[in-house]
């Protein structure tokens, strides 16, 4: 029973890490709503903050945990008021900006930083939605505001990338969090490539 115990507590912690992190998500996108999209022809787009929850969890979970926790953060903001107008613009940017930070993430931290991680979501976000704009109404002329969104978008990207480092520098459950993540992938590159490295031997064998 003790030994049953101990199998279900990480779970336990990695569901309650994700519900926190959704909660938080969900609170800053209804916060977002109060704040008004400068430009009228797209009616419920938003900045994208929200992504600092993104960042958060690219940072800290594996990729099926962090897909999942992004879809329920615009589900259920969309279900506390939101439109379908509002759904497909968030989804829009969210999945295209998840997209864009997970490929510059694999880049290393060498290479680039959270912030710049945050910026790539930033600018993808308002691409996203202009994508689905120019959708809905049907004209690719709405993507001549794409210079001034991503001027906005490299701003709050910055912004966002700022606020993640100050949360992981400063948070110690995320600093954990974070660490425990590196580790757990480096030692799945070492089990890979020991895996390749005896699959080649086999290979030489035969």
């Amino acid at each position: 029973m003790n030994e049953e115990k101990l199998m279900t507590q990480p779970k336990i912690q990695k569901y309650v890490f994700i519900a926190l992190l959704v909660a938080q998500g969900v609170i800053i996108g209804l916060l977002e709503r109060m704040i008004p999209f400068p430009f009228a022809f797209a009616p419920g787009a938003k900045l994208g903050l929200a992504n600092l929850i993104t960042i958060v969890a690219l940072f800290t979970m594996p990729f099926r945990d962090s897909f999942l926790l992004m879809w329920m953060r615009l589900i259920l903001t969309t279900l506390l008021g939101g439109t379908l107008s509002t759904f497909l613009y968030s989804a829009g940017g969210a999945v295209l900006s998840y997209f864009g930070m997970l490929l510059v993430k694999q880049l290393g931290p060498k290479n680039v930083s959270i912030i710049g991680i945050s910026t790539t979501g930033g600018v993808l976000h308002n691409v996203g939605q202009l994508l689905i704009a120019s959708l809905i109404a049907q004209s690719w002329t709405v993507m001549l505001y794409l210079p001034i969104l991503s001027f906005i978008g490299v701003l709050a990207g910055i912004a966002i990338g700022i606020s993640a480092n100050y949360l992981f520098e400063h948070v110690r459950t995320l600093t954990y969090l974070k660490v425990s993540y590196e580790q757990m992938q480096i030692q799945k590159k070492h089990h890979r490539h020991r895996y390749h490295l005896k699959k080649e031997a086999r290979y030489d064998k035969n």
